[in-house]
């Protein structure tokens, strides 16, 4: 039977909890964290743009590379974003307690849709996912409500992608930052729980700037360590997505060649269901080596069997 938890109605008010996170900035944000908003939190959230609440704003300081690693609300005009933060805190507010899997991300994340359904059936999940969310997106959702409450034994981190548009200010080195913040948030808030980081994904061509980007930001996440912690695996899928070129595999992608097909949730599925079947059993996990993703484009990419996935793609989401 299909445990996957989705969006609800229902809405529980919570305390405001304090985050232990030391972060490199503080904002002119009211209200640094907890759950639900003041007035005055709501307001600044939802009148002012993103680009306005970036750190050094209030200041007229512009420093970019402190944009991923300092917790800000998300902006689609008006309250729309807050709307979608809010009914994953319905979600998880009325799921509190034991959970299997807890997925955090963006729009790939949150597109798992049946494809989730059909590879893992019988893991209780919740999904987080924001299209279009960067790190300090992920960040400022983390500490205002977006988790509280919940025990997941194991968290699936992908988170990034969307940072790529702003590199040519933030830097590489910052995006990286972003998605390591983000881990350390998650450990402060579940020291207990294991966590997947699963890099972000090839998106377009290999001529292509956001292409390039993708794979400096990985290849400096490698330089972070983030599996030093024995609870934790980065799981790389590029040479599941590129062919020995570089170029993608278009039957994995979806036609704005980012998102995925039921075809690529498959791949995906495929190389994350063991390392949850051992977190979530108990097992130790070996880790995988860190090479550069551009080492593994040299060679074609290892044939993955497991008897629990399916040989065809599932419908489109």
């Amino acid at each position: 039977m299909n445990r996957f938890i989705g969006v609800t109605a229902l809405f529980v008010l919570m305390p405001m909890v304090a985050s232990a996170i030391d972060y490199p900035y503080t904002t002119a944000e009211p209200q640094k964290s907890g759950w639900p908003l003041t007035a005055e939190e709501r307001a600044y959230v939802v009148d002012k743009p993103e680009h306005d609440r970036r750190p050094g704003r209030e200041a007229n300081k512009h420093l970019p590379h402190l944009w991923p690693v300092v917790p800000s609300a998300g902006h689609f005009g008006g309250d729309s974003w807050l709307k979608l933060h809010e009914a994953h805190v319905n979600t998880v507010q009325a799921n509190a307690g034991p959970l299997d899997v807890l997925l955090v991300g963006d729009s790939i994340t949150i597109q798992w849709g049946d494809s989730w359904k059909k590879h893992f059936p019988d893991l209780r999940a919740v999904n987080i996912g924001i299209g279009g969310d960067k790190t300090q997106n992920v960040l400022w959702r983390l500490d205002h409500g977006g988790v509280e409450g919940i025990q997941p034994r194991a968290i699936l981190l992908m988170i990034g992608n969307n940072n790529m548009f702003f590199t040519p200010e933030t830097g590489i080195e910052a995006a990286a930052r972003g998605i390591e913040m983000c881990v350390k948030n998650l450990r402060e808030k579940f020291p207990q729980a294991k966590i997947v980081v699963a890099k972000i994904l090839p998106a377009h061509a290999p001529e292509n700037r956001f292409y390039q980007d993708v794979k400096a930001t990985n290849e400096a996440l490698d330089e972070l360590k983030l599996n030093t912690d024995s609870q934790l695996q980065v799981l790389d899928l590029t040479q599941d997505f590129v062919n020995d070129d570089g170029t993608l595999k278009k039957d994995l992608y979806t036609s704005d060649n980012i998102h995925l097909s039921a075809a690529g949730y498959s791949i995906y599925a495929s190389r994350l269901k063991p390392l949850l079947e051992a977190m979530l059993a108990g097992k130790p996990v070996l880790a995988q080596p860190m090479k550069n993703a551009s080492k593994r484009m040299e060679t074609p990419a290892p044939k993955v069997e497991s008897r629990s996935i399916a040989p065809k793609a599932v419908a489109s989401i």
